[in-house]
This record gives C-alpha cells, structure tokens and sequence, in this order.
C-alpha cells in the first residue's frame, strides 16, 4: 500500500455543486430561525462562507449580509498547511450582532471547528451554518449539509483552474 498525499485524497466542489449544497443548507434552516422563523442578519466566515453566505442570504430573502474575517492557517504547503491558532481579523458591527440572537453564521467548511469555536466564543447565541463538515468539527456547527473524513482535502472551486491532470496509471 503507498501512502496518498493530503489531496489525493480529494473531494472536489464545482461551482453547480457548491450552489446546489448552498440551497440545500437554506432549505434546512428556512424556518428555524428565532423571530417567527426568521433571521435577523447572516454573517459569512471570510473567505470561504461568502459564496455560501450569500446564496443563503438570497433563497430565504435576508437583506442584511456581514462578514467576519478569520485567520486560522496559512497556506503553502507544509504540514496541515501550517495551521495556526484562530484570530479574527475583523468583526461586524458589535450593534447588529450582540450575543448572536438571531444571527445565522455560515462557512464553507468546518474542519477542526477552532474558527467556529473562536466565533462562537464571541457570539454564543448564534446559529452556526457549513455546507461541508469533518468529524473533528461537527461539534461546532449547528447545521451541515454533507460531512466528510478528516483526512479528506476539499477542493472548491474559487481555490481551482482548469487543467490537465496526469491519469493515475501514467501515459500511454
């Protein structure tokens, strides 16, 4: 047996499928949000909650849109792309979130769940939304559309270009 690096092990997202999955999540927390179903605001985890967020935000008809942007690894290469501790770069309006009544907080992906653990700790009474989670995070997240190993590596699409890939058994 040979030992796969951390993408062969991939699980790759088109732009359909991400949209798809997107307005899967929506379907499951129409409804459930604190005023008669409804939701105050959805704040996106920056950078991978924004095209979640906002496709959300326009199949239950939500206007008020923020983001939080959090930084807990740095890509590149290396080992688990050297991840770091969670620090929030910058917070929506401390007025429109308060303790998170209301709010709705979507991110692509959970993974080890320390930056939904980070903004948790900030806004405790929020609902947290990933269309994507992994075993170690599930805890997190309130709601998931599809969960995934740990030790799978999700390609989505703003992260990929179209090209070739070399077939598995090599060439011809």
């Amino acid at each position: 047996m040979t030992d796969r690096l951390p993408h062969e092990k991939g699980f790759h997202v088109s732009w359909d499928q991400i949209h798809r999955d997107s307005r899967a999540l929506a379907w499951r927390l129409d409804g459930f949000g604190p005023d008669e179903g409804a939701w105050r605001a959805i704040v996106a985890i920056t950078r991978g909650g924004m095209a979640p967020a906002m496709i959300v935000a326009r199949e239950l008809g939500i206007r008020t849109v923020d983001t939080i942007s959090v930084k807990s690894y740095h890509a590149g290469g290396g080992k688990e792309d050297e991840r770091r501790e969670a620090e929030v770069l910058n917070s929506p309006d401390p007025e429109l979130m308060g303790d998170g009544t209301g709010i709705l907080i979507v991110d692509d992906l959970v993974d080890s769940g320390k930056t939904l653990e980070l903004v948790r700790s900030r806004y405790p009474k929020a609902h947290f939304a990933c269309v994507y989670a992994k075993p170690e995070g599930e805890k997190q997240a309130d709601t998931f559309i599809t969960g995934v190993s740990q030790d799978t590596w999700i390609f989505f699409p703003w992260d990929m270009a179209l090209q070739y890939v070399e077939p598995y058994r090599g060439r011809d």
